[in-house]
């Protein structure tokens, strides 16, 4: 690999779109890159490394504003990491939370589907807990 990379090497390179390489660059979680005599984009490994990063970052779940907050830490290395600590164990019981919800939602739909009869819509269980009491009963068909 060279030292430099046009938008769509960087792409490659990170599993990113192009233009989600400019959106970042435009909210500001990726630097300017330099510009080429013909006025491309040329980034370097900093911009790759950081884009890396970025994308870990989003595929493990942290919002932008997570995000920007931890590069920003890891930005200062000389720093204690308790805010970097804060911010994984704040994600971790979010992430946790909507797993909750989620198996609260797949027992719900499982109970659904067993009560399912396989007769006809107008006897369907599924149907019947999903309306709003007698709504559906009085809709033009």
């Amino acid at each position: 690999m060279s030292d430099t990379f046009a938008i769509g090497e960087l792409g490659r390179a990170t599993d990113t779109k192009v233009e989600t390489v400019r959106y970042y660059e435009r909210i500001g979680l990726l630097s300017q890159p330099r510009r080429t005599s013909g006025n491309y984009r040329a980034y370097d490994r900093g911009h790759l490394n950081r884009l890396s990063f970025i994308r870990r970052s989003r595929d493990l779940g942290f919002s932008l504003d997570q995000v920007r907050a931890l590069l920003d830490l890891a930005d200062q290395r000389d720093r204690p990491c308790e805010a970097v600590d804060e911010i994984a164990r704040g994600h971790l019981a979010e992430v946790e939370r909507k797993i909750a919800d989620l198996e609260a939602l797949r027992d719900e739909l499982r109970g659904m589907v067993r009560q399912c009869g396989h007769g006809s819509v107008r006897d369907c269980r599924i149907i019947e807990a999903l309306s709003p009491g007698d709504a559906l009963a009085a809709a033009p068909g």
